[in-house]
């Protein structure tokens, strides 16, 4: 077992046909491992995506996800965009290579699975998370890459399918969005993936989000609702509650099935764009409850995803891939 704290390394070199935009060597990734791990340990992995304007560092520091890491005893991935493809750190979720789980997507995914495979992670309990444009490429994930998730949350995002260039992308940031949330989930699944599957999935939005137009999260719900109702039957939507804690209130309406929250929205009063409870000292946090990190560990890891043979193959042959990476 490798020391506790901080790994930096490479993305996995793979081989894209067909996607010669850009050369993926610049892309790296952090990894936080808590202290306490044994070789024999099997503890869960949680994928953390960066918005625009933020850095794999700066993301962990402001959201203090690796408290929870310690005290809950998993580990942090967090994939870092290249400043060469995007100088303003942002992932490619409207690159069409990437929606059709190509591009940015498959790199991901590769990435995620091949740590899963070279350390003491739990294959049942992978989460993916990810903030603003990191949350758009949370939702591409889920959808064309569901089967290696237990469970995702999306703060402050836009839905698979929002936008399928740079001017699209940013009317879909305004709420104005490509395609109908109910037709991008026909979509995916009339692609007949094997690593097509419905991830269960926590959508968190300030309803003052002057950059990503709350209508986005609605648009998100509706989307993972769709793909449930086509995958697995209907989902039954309670009654919005409003939650008053320390921090500012917020409304939180659940999905269920047989009495398990499957989707579950929460909306934040008086947020703006921002990872609530985090460190306002840096970009895109916002100090005021509630504890959006806390919010989304409770949410992902009441969830262990089913592996069977096909599945299993899929990370084995992932984790053959090459990473460099060293201790920090």
């Amino acid at each position: 077992m490798r020391p506790v704290g901080w790994l930096e390394g490479r993305f996995p070199s793979i081989e894209q046909r067909g996607w010669t935009r850009h050369s993926h060597a610049g892309y790296k990734y952090l990894l936080y491992i808590p202290p306490g791990l044994r070789p024999d340990s099997r503890v869960p992995l949680l994928v953390m995506l960066h918005g625009c304007g933020q850095d794999a560092r700066g993301f962990a520091e402001g959201s203090r996800m690796n408290e929870l890491a310690d005290a809950y005893r998993f580990m942090v991935l967090y994939p870092e965009q290249s400043r060469t493809v995007n100088p303003f750190g942002c992932w490619r979720w409207f690159d069409r290579e990437t929606l059709n789980g190509t591009g940015e997507a498959l790199l991901l995914a590769r990435l995620a699975s091949s740590i899963s495979t070279r350390y003491p992670v739990d294959p049942a309990r992978i989460y993916l998370v990810g903030l603003s444009a990191g949350g758009a490429m949370a939702s591409i994930l889920a959808m064309r890459y569901g089967a290696r998730f237990a469970a995702c949350a999306i703060v402050s995002g836009l839905m698979y399918k929002a936008a399928d260039t740079v001017e699209r992308a940013f009317r879909a940031m305004r709420g104005e969005s490509l395609m109908l949330p109910h037709d991008g989930a026909a979509d995916v699944l009339n692609g007949k993936s094997a690593d097509v599957r419905f991830v269960p999935a926590l959508v968190i939005h300030g309803d003052r989000d002057s950059s990503v137009h709350p209508r986005n999260a609605q648009q998100i719900v509706e989307q993972f609702r769709r793909f449930a109702e086509l995958t697995r039957g209907p989902l039954i939507e309670t009654e919005e509650l409003r939650i008053v804690s320390l921090g500012r209130p917020y409304r939180q309406r659940d999905y269920l099935q047989e009495d398990r929250t499957l989707l579950r929205a929460i909306t934040i009063e008086g947020l703006g764009h921002a990872w609530s409870g985090g460190d306002d000292r840096y970009r895109f946090n916002d100090a005021t409850g509630p504890d959006a990190s806390r919010l989304i560990w409770e949410f992902v890891s009441a969830f262990r995803r089913e592996i069977d043979g096909r599945t299993a193959v899929a990370i084995s042959a992932a984790g053959k891939t090459t990473l460099s990476e060293q201790a920090l």
